[in-house]
């Protein structure tokens, strides 16, 4: 489906690249925060920086950083399943109607999970744009999610 729609991705590409990166530092940033703020230990912050990204991506990036991959895993479908949740809710709440931002967003925060139910509930072009989100988010991840973590200290 995202061959079809290839016209609007090239298009939208640098809103498409600056809402992922945006979306990555957001989801990153909130949760190391937040963890830190809570007292968790080192070896905690590394398993649960990656939680937003699929799970063999998160799962490969918390082994290198010096986290539990396993842990990092169960954390990915928990945050997937919340973002299917509450995503629904939320595009209601904001009124977004927009198909291409629904799945985008879909993917980029609940990722596998999203793009499944951009797929099955929104639709096609949903569903390509989720995983557009979901595969670009995993790779520029793994690219940032290192600097992110040593801004921090970690």
């Amino acid at each position: 489906p995202l061959y079809d729609h290839r016209e609007r991705v090239q298009r939208l590409i640098w809103p498409i690249m600056v809402a992922c990166v945006t979306g990555i530092v957001t989801a990153v940033g909130s949760t190391l925060g937040i963890a830190m703020l809570m007292g968790a230990s080192r070896e905690t912050l590394l398993t649960l920086a990656p939680k937003s990204v699929t799970s063999p991506i998160a799962m490969g990036i918390a082994e290198q950083l010096g986290g539990i991959p396993s842990l990092a895993a169960g954390l990915v479908l928990l945050t997937g399943s919340i973002g299917c949740a509450l995503g629904p809710w939320i595009f209601r709440l904001l009124r977004i109607k927009d198909p291409t931002v629904q799945g985008f967003t879909l993917g980029l925060a609940a990722h596998g999970f999203g793009t499944a139910q951009s797929f099955s509930s929104i639709g096609a072009l949903a569903g390509a744009f989720a995983g557009l989100a979901m595969g670009l988010t995993g790779l520029v991840t793994a690219f940032l999610l290192p600097l992110i973590v040593a801004l921090f200290g970690i």
